[in-house]
């Protein structure tokens, strides 16, 4: 059976673009898709831009806003995702999405964490039948890139944990370390000599972030290096 998707809030009207800019959380105009016009964008817009036109991009307030991605900083999700697989998979504890996956919030508000971990009880036993599924991860994580903003993280990190997310990595490929989210809890700074905790959504799971990073650059390094 086909599931649609909820009807999204009337789009805000907007009367400057300074005004749309900072909805967005003050991103840069470059990464905001004009077409179709900001405030009247829908889940299938995203879906052509994702799937037809390989363009990543979210939709935020009726708005295609573009989803920054590096070679590094997609080097990092891709060994964090391997990282977590090989706890997850032998446990049977759930899925794991990387950054195309689709995630619905809310209704008009749909996100791609970099990695995202959901329990096979959110999944209610079965993979979801439509390509958007109205599920808040239980892990979201986020690798910043350069044209990511203070505002813009800030938004989502509110967005997951009203979803109902649980834990949220909002990991620094410059600096090597990262900010730990969790509901009603103060925001946990973890350094770079620090440790990644899966807490109650991943017990027993831990990673060091020197470890990482180190799996990650040993990618770029000759054999015997």
């Amino acid at each position: 059976m086909t599931t649609t998707a909820p009807p999204a809030s009337a789009p805000p009207r907007w009367r400057t673009a300074a005004d749309l800019v900072r909805e967005l959380g003050d991103i840069p105009l470059d990464r905001i898709l004009v077409t179709p016009p900001p405030g009247t964008a829908t889940e299938a817009d995203l879906l052509r831009k994702v799937e037809v036109d390989k363009q990543l991009c979210e939709l935020v307030a009726g708005t295609l806003v573009e989803k920054p991605v590096g070679l590094y900083e997609s080097q990092v999700a891709a060994m964090l995702l391997v990282i977590l697989h090989e706890f997850v998979a032998p446990r049977q504890l759930g899925a794991l999405s990387g950054e195309a996956g689709t995630l619905r919030l809310a209704p008009g508000t749909v996100r791609l964490p970099d990695v995202a971990f959901i329990s096979f009880e959110r999944f209610g036993g079965k993979p979801p039948s439509e390509p958007i599924p109205s599920i808040a991860p239980d892990l979201a994580v986020e690798v910043l890139s350069e044209s990511n903003t203070k505002k813009e993280i800030e938004k989502k990190v509110k967005e997951y944990l009203n979803s109902g997310t649980r834990l949220i990595w909002i990991i620094d490929p410059v600096t090597r370390s990262a900010v730990v989210h969790r509901p009603s809890a103060v925001p946990q700074q973890v350094a770079p000599d620090g440790v990644l905790d899966g807490a109650d959504v991943l017990p027993g799971f831990a990673l060091a972030l020197v470890d990482l990073f180190r799996r990650v650059d040993a990618q770029f390094k000759g054999p015997g290096k």
